[in-house]
Formats: C-alpha cells, sequence, structure tokens
C-alpha cells in the first residue's frame, strides 16, 4: 500500500483527493483498490465515499466507486467555459486538416498530462487522445512540453513526484528538458505507444509561462515521410494560440 500524499491534510483535503484518484482512474475502484491507490485506511475512505455519493459526485455500482452525475456536469460546465480550450480549437481544428493527423491540448496537473480538448485524424489509421484521462508526466512528447516550460519551483515539485517513477532517470530527463527549451518543442517516437510519433509544442498566456501544449500525434511510419512539416506546422499553431492568448 502506498503511503498518503504527505501535502494532503485532513477534512476536505482528504475527500479532495480521494475525487482526484477517481477521476485519474481509468475505471471504478472498490475500497479496497482505493486504500491501495491512497494509502488512506479503508474506514476513512468509507466516510470520504460517502459524503461525496451523498453529493452526486461519486456513483457506486457493485461495491465498487466511480465518478457520479455531478461530475459529468463539472465537466461539460468546464468545456462550455475554459477560455483556453475557446481560443485554442479552431487551430486545433485547423491544424488537424492541415497535417492529417491527431491534435490534442494538454496541461500539467500534479503529476499527469491531462489531455482537455482534440480533433481526431480522418485517417484509417490513427492515433488518438482520450479526453479527461491523464498520463505520467515522465513519458512522451506531451509531458516533456509540459516539464520543459514550466516554472522553476513547480518543475521541481513535478519531478519530486516523478522521482518513485519506474525508469526514471532524473539527470537524463534534464538533459531532455534543456534540449526543449533549446528548440522550443518536444518530440519523441515509440515513448509512449508503438508505433507512434508526436510533437508538442507549449501554448504562453505570458512569456516564459507555459500554461498548456499542443500535441499532434501519428503513426510513426506516416510522420518519418514529413517530421519536419509536421513540427512546423505544429510550431506554427502553438504560436498563434499564444498570440490570441497575450492579447486578451
Amino acid at each position: 500500500m502506498l503511503t498518503p500524499d504527505p501535502s494532503v491534510g485532513a477534512g476536505a483535503d482528504r475527500v479532495l483527493y480521494v475525487l482526484a484518484t477517481l477521476a485519474r482512474h481509468d475505471g471504478p475502484l472498490s475500497i479496497a483498490a482505493l486504500a491501495e491507490q491512497t494509502g488512506l485506511a479503508q474506514s476513512t475512505l468509507y466516510r470520504q465515499v460517502a459524503l461525496l455519493k451523498r453529493w452526486g459526485f461519486v456513483a457506486e455500482h457493485d461495491g465498487e466507486y466511480g465518478p457520479g452525475p455531478l461530475s459529468v456536469q463539472l465537466a461539460w460546465g468546464f468545456d462550455q467555459s475554459s477560455f483556453l480550450i475557446h481560443e485554442a480549437q479552431p487551430d486545433m481544428a485547423a491544424l488537424a486538416v492541415a497535417s492529417g493527423e491527431t491534435i490534442g491540448l494538454l496541461v500539467a496537473v500534479k503529476d499527469q498530462a491531462v489531455c482537455l480538448d482534440m480533433v481526431e485524424s480522418q485517417h484509417p489509421l490513427r492515433c488518438s487522445f482520450t479526453k479527461g484521462r491523464g498520463l505520467p508526466l515522465a513519458r512522451g512528447a506531451s509531458a516533456k512540453s509540459l516539464l520543459a516550460f514550466m516554472p522553476v519551483a513547480r518543475l521541481q515539485a513535478a519531478l519530486g513526484y516523478l522521482a518513485g517513477e519506474a525508469g526514471m532517470d532524473p539527470a537524463r530527463l534534464s538533459g531532455e528538458l534543456e534540449t526543449i527549451r533549446g528548440q522550443g518543442y518536444a518530440v519523441t517516437d515509440s515513448e509512449v505507444d508503438a508505433g507512434v510519433w508526436g510533437v508538442s509544442v507549449p501554448i504562453f498566456q505570458r512569456a516564459h509561462q507555459a500554461v498548456a501544449s499542443i500535441t499532434l500525434m501519428a503513426p510513426s511510419t506516416r510522420a518519418a515521410q514529413r517530421p519536419q512539416a509536421l513540427i512546423d506546422m505544429t510550431v506554427g499553431a502553438a504560436r498563434r494560440i499564444s498570440q490570441k492568448l497575450q492579447a486578451r
């Protein structure tokens, strides 16, 4: 069993910690599985889950718990009101048409890269993001682009979260992030999923403060035919989105 995150206090902090754990997981969890994921005692989890169920944030089925109807309403409300998504969507759609590939908009949430929005490729063979899904920040173009352009204090905290990741090499990652900062974008091939190439470029609302990254994903075999063109298109889209954010 994990030990509880030291940043998690009591009361409301723990309730939100449980909700965040459920939100990040791909499927529902039993109380025993939640205890394994959070490091919290089962007696504590029963109290937290009961409160979340009462408010509709959590739903139960056959002794397992997942996000409830109020969580769905929150997600819908986020989509409708998100300034970042609203400003990025036109350029994401244009990039998807110009490149023929899948485009994602991702942000860093603690130790994960989370997909806020996506435009899917129309090719029969295509790569895909899952909206709302989080992936570890240690691997892939999206994750490394987000890490490379974080403020120093936030980067140090994120690296602390990632220290326990299997196969994590802090020195190697630091070198990769330095390269990404120098060229302004991250490129990886088969780092998260075999046969998937990606380029990810930060989006800035203020100078040197990235709020998100825009990522183009393609099958490696197709990307190999024109990698620089795909990079240039993605860099251009990120620059246009950044300009719109900074003009507001």
